[in-house]
């Protein structure tokens, strides 16, 4: 008796010194196990190296608390398990989940802080003395979820509306699917729904968990990395005015330090321009309509040379909506010279006088009936106003909803040694019609037959340009002596894009700036924003934070219809199921357990 003692205790002994080694080795050593598939806790290496330089606490606030619907739950709880992965990594990192549309009395002190919080995410308070009248003025509020939810409209957080469907019963959920991350005085709000377009709401949260990383990634890169790259607003040639790219501008000043260079200095100091613009990363030449002279062409092109990225948006037919809006409904599309088709044509690209016809259009709004304050207007297909759902695998088009655009241009692009990347390309049902040509708003009655475009479809209208470029004034006749002219850049990029309105925002009756994207006669958001955004990062970004956009993940999802087809069916299998086969082991295990002691 006396040695099975001592055995059991040696055993225990021995049990406790392993666990005390293992414990040892696990406080030295930080490792996490990600046994899914598809990785999807697997962090990248940049996300890792934005959450190291996290040095003091940065409070997450994620809009996520309470019971959602099958699919939004998935949302909520892969956005905790990923915060649960940063948090692991560095403790600094703390997070919460509140509820805003939560009616309790005892939430009123949440409620007035996050007034507060929202109304310091666009207006600086500059003294303690302002700071405690403003919260006075908050705590005077009566109806405190009225105001808050018009903060968060306020701020572009907008609340989502969701159709849940079940039992082929409908209803509907309010959520905020929005965070807000604040580090050291500086705050940034995380997208965490892709509102995308003719997308089921399961869809929706498919791609919403795909872009988490990313979409935290790059809000925490923002608000913990000070801005470094620079990026040029070119003017002098009739380009958008800073009203029409207000909301642009205001995005990119988030990362980066954004300003105008003017190319007018060129004629009389081209030389020193050329310094000056060298001082910058990226270039932005936004709808020019006016003629660029030689100096200014070589300017612009030595920049390249000199590893400067560049953003071309062009125009090579001048026509606009607004010049239809008469009493004859037409106006005359012609084709006009920026004298940038041999730059063009040297880095390897043609962008053409047509206009692209597309039939997956985005629609306009036109009056119909008599004109007054009773006016209605009706939506119809606008075939010069091409939908572009991007198809290119390229992390700059990953997961970007359906875009607009407005008299497009057909692009070619050219052998020259140069890697071409078709960012965006029109539908197979798409067909360039050559200028001059009449546009006319009778055209919204138009039904064209799809034989008529047959083999003409897939036109690039975006194009993403990669390598070593060769200057076009190499071998030729210079403008200005230049003695640090390169006949051969570094390795570069650049986009160009055919159509100059993807970029503008449209204003309201009061003339201010609305989203990017935004068409208020249709009420519809297109993905031009996020997609001139991902442009600007992956030209910019040398930390490899847009690739992150690549990552997949695959969430199982329901076939609803089949769920409810069979929903008997289905529910004994999910529940009675499982009890069955518990009872069964229940009874087994009892059985065998009498038999062996019952001898």
């Amino acid at each position: 008796m006396e040695t099975v003692k001592n055995k059991s205790l040696k055993t225990v002994l021995f049990t406790i010194a392993i666990l005390l080694v293992i414990n040892a080795i696990g406080s030295r050593f930080f490792y996490r196990f990600d046994l899914t598939q598809d990785h999807r806790y697997t962090l990248s290496k940049t996300s890792l190296d934005i959450v190291g330089n996290v040095g003091e606490p940065l409070t997450v606030e994620v809009f996520l608390d309470g019971e959602f619907p099958g699919e939004f739950k998935k949302l909520q709880v892969e956005t905790q398990n990923l915060l649960d992965e940063f948090k692991a990594y560095n403790p600094d990192i703390v997070y919460t989940f509140t509820n805003p549309s939560d009616d309790s009395e005892d939430q009123d002190v949440e409620k007035r802080d996050l007034i507060y919080k929202l109304f310091t995410l666009n207006n600086t308070v500059h003294s303690k003395k302002e700071e405690n009248e403003i919260k006075a003025s908050i705590k005077q509020i009566p109806d405190l979820k009225k105001v808050l939810i018009a903060s968060f409209a306020q701020n572009g957080m907008t609340p989502a509306t969701v159709t849940v469907q079940d039992k082929g019963k409908e209803s509907q959920e309010v959520i905020f699917p929005w965070a807000i991350a604040t580090y050291k005085n500086r705050s940034v709000v995380i997208p965490l729904l892709k509102n995308q377009m003719t997308k089921t709401t399961a869809e929706k949260v498919q791609h919403s968990v795909q872009n988490l990383e990313y979409a935290f990634a790059n809000g925490l890169n923002t608000i913990v990395k000070e801005k470094q790259k620079k990026i040029a607003v070119i003017k002098g040639n009739g380009e958008l005015q800073d009203i029409h790219m207000a909301d642009f501008i205001k995005q990119v000043r988030e990362n980066y330090h954004i300003g105008t260079f003017t190319l007018d200095s060129v004629a009389k100091k081209p030389n020193e321009s050329l310094q000056y613009l060298k001082k910058y990363d990226l270039a932005i030449i936004a709808k020019p309509t006016e003629k660029f002279s030689d100096e200014e062409k070589l300017v612009l092109d030595q920049f390249v040379m000199n590893g400067g990225k560049t953003l071309w948006l062009v125009d090579q037919v001048n026509i606009e909506m607004d010049s239809l809006y008469n009493d004859s409904g037409a106006s005359l599309a012609f084709p006009f010279d920026l004298n940038l088709n041999d730059m063009f044509f040297k880095y390897g690209v043609r962008i053409n006088p047509t206009l692209v016809k597309d039939v997956m259009a985005t629609p306009i709004a036109l009056a119909t009936g008599e004109q007054g304050s009773a006016t209605q207007y009706t939506q119809y297909p606008w075939f010069y106003s091409p939908l572009i759902y991007p198809a290119s695998k390229n992390p700059i088009v990953t997961n970007v909803d359906a875009l607009k655009f407005e008299f497009a241009n057909g692009m070619d692009t050219l052998k020259n040694g140069i890697k071409k990347t078709v960012l965006l390309k029109s539908s197979p049902f798409s067909k360039l019609v050559g200028t001059p040509v009449e546009v006319n708003l009778n055209m919204v009655s138009e039904r064209p037959e799809q034989s008529e475009f047959k083999g003409t479809g897939n036109i690039p209208m975006a194009v993403l340009l990669e390598g070593k470029f060769h200057s076009v004034y190499q071998n030729r006749v210079m403008p200005f002596t230049e003695k640090t002219f390169q006949a051969v850049g570094k390795d570069n990029k650049m986009i160009v894009i055919s159509d100059g309105d993807l970029i503008r925002n449209q204003l309201d009756k009061n003339g201010q700036p609305l989203e990017l994207g935004y068409d208020k006669w249709t009420n519809k958001l297109y993905g031009n924003k996020e997609f001139m955004m991902n442009c600007v990062n992956y030209l910019l970004d040398d930390t490899g934070l847009i690739n992150i956009r690549s990552k997949e993940v695959n969430l199982p999802l329901l076939d609803k219809e089949k769920v409810y087809s069979n929903y008997a069916q289905t529910q004994w299998i999910t529940v009675g199921l499982p009890i069955v086969v518990l009872a069964i082991f229940g009874f087994v295990f009892t059985f065998l357990r009498k038999r062996k002691y019952s001898r």
